[in-house]
């Protein structure tokens, strides 16, 4: 017997009292040197998931907003964990019918690599990425 129920993902935050659970894969994953994803993650970029809204199965655990103005003019609504401070997923106003996770909040090793950077006029000067990562100097 073949199992063709979709794989499920969990992005859950440190404490695992906030999480989001999606089936299939994600649209694309991106990483983002901008100065906003810099402090987001207290690392030098930030490692995004983006899946179509359609793809949630559950969201758990209650979550603080913090919303912020984009580079691209438009915000970011970030939901993170009142009680570790994970920021776990978030939503884009010019991008509505998609959502952001944090792929560090898998807790998967063998989640798919990011295929593209952006923002990376702002990376840190000693930051690499592998050739097939496609580089973008702002946001495509």
């Amino acid at each position: 017997m073949t199992d063709t129920s979709p794989a499920f993902k969990v992005a859950e935050c440190a404490c695992r009292k906030l999480s989001i659970t999606l089936q299939n894969e994600p649209e694309i994953v991106s990483s983002c040197n901008c100065t906003d994803c810099q402090r987001r993650t207290g690392s030098v970029f930030g490692v995004a998931a983006y899946f179509a809204k359609t793809n949630i199965v559950a969201q758990t655990g209650d979550s603080k907003v913090f919303e912020r103005k984009a580079d691209s003019d438009g915000t970011v609504s970030m939901h993170f964990c009142p009680e570790c401070g994970t920021t776990v997923y978030w939503r884009l106003s010019m991008y509505r019918e998609y959502v952001g996770v944090a792929v560090g909040c898998f807790g998967d090793a063998g989640f798919p690599a990011p295929e593209r950077t952006v923002w990376a006029n702002r990376k840190h000067h000693w930051v690499t990425f592998p050739p097939s990562v496609r580089v973008y100097p702002e946001a495509p």
